[in-house]
């Protein structure tokens, strides 16, 4: 499923950390670190030991068979933050202790990546488990996605681009969606989707509708998803502060600029956004452009200050060409 994050949702009972990383062992926030822990429960500042995706894992297992002894409905929204930086696996408790910034690029590999996988589906394993074992899982509906596209140790082929960035392997995130009672094991939708569409979606699966008043910007996906219906061609946007980044995907076809430089890829026919069209097809490539800035009037301003990031030629080899603020190469 040609699928695009990003979703953020709010909470009834909260438990975890509230800024935008966490050490896995220390869990102190950053970067850099901060004095003090960064968990939370509630709005208890709590002081736990043991590394964070087995205790997020743990929580929701505890949290899934209360809901099951009191018989109540429930939504619960997990957030790991693995495989997020800093590259830490289950064993890397001295490296932890060793890092003075969480943002760090002088360590992780493909091993300790793949660790800090294997101990998150470890943990969704436990989860799905719990739903087995109170007879939940026939009507209990589990999606599995990303808030964005791979970073540093992750493959996103064929996809070039990672995080921070709006080539196809910055945008494209995983979805995976279980339903035993509702959608046939094993179907594949070519349907495009965007995280926003979770909203609409889960309500409709509970029998009800966004406010009128307030129209979400996604779609319902039960049709696609419990019936297989055909997908429809939809446009979606994209802005991102650094480097200018601009996006706009209508059908197969795929506008993008850097900076100063645009772009028209079918990333249909070509996910590695290689072959550039706008020339080839200048009707489009101007019809599209002309498309994204009539949306982008509709939108804020970008705050100039707001936090946006990439990666530069200093700390990635395969980024010669992303200068530093001081227009370092």
């Amino acid at each position: 499923m040609p699928n695009y994050g990003p979703l953020k949702s709010g909470y009834d009972r909260f438990f975890g950390f509230r800024g935008g990383t966490l050490d896995y062992f220390t869990h102190k926030s950053g970067p850099p670190h901060t004095d003090t822990d960064d968990l939370w429960d509630g709005d208890i500042k709590i002081h736990q030991v043991g590394y964070l995706t087995d205790l997020l894992g743990e929580r929701t297992v505890s949290e899934i068979n209360a809901y099951a002894r009191s018989a109540q409905p429930f939504f619960i929204s997990l957030h790991f933050n693995a495989p997020h930086y800093p590259w830490e696996g289950p064993d890397d408790e001295a490296e932890a202790r060793r890092l003075t910034s969480l943002f760090h690029t002088d360590g992780g590999s493909q091993r300790t990546y793949a660790r800090m996988v294997m101990q998150m589906d470890l943990q969704i394993g436990r989860v799905m488990q719990a739903l087995e074992a109170n007879r939940l899982a026939d009507n209990t509906i589990v999606i599995f996605t990303s808030d964005n596209g791979g970073e540093r140790f992750s493959a996103t082929w064929p996809f070039t681009g990672r995080k921070t960035e709006l080539l196809e392997g910055g945008l494209r995130i995983p979805a995976i969606v279980r339903w035993p009672g509702r959608i046939p094991a094993g179907r594949v939708s070519e349907q495009v989707m965007i995280s926003m569409d979770w909203m609409p979606t889960l309500l409709a699966a509970a029998g009800t509708a966004p406010d009128p008043a307030h129209p979400p910007d996604g779609i319902n996906l039960l049709p696609f998803l419990t019936r297989g219906d055909a997908p429809v061609s939809r446009t979606l946007y994209w802005r991102y502060r650094q480097h200018a980044q601009r996006a706009m995907r209508d059908g197969d076809m795929k506008y993008l600029k850097i900076d100063e430089n645009t772009f028209l890829f079918n990333v249909v026919n070509d996910p590695l956004e290689r072959a550039n069209l706008k020339n080839r097809q200048k009707d489009l490539f101007a019809r599209m452009q002309k498309q994204y800035a009539a949306w982008e009037a509709t939108m804020l301003p970008e705050p100039p200050d707001s936090n946006s990031s990439g990666f530069k030629g200093s700390e990635l080899a395969d980024h010669i060409g992303a200068k530093t603020d001081r227009g370092e190469r």
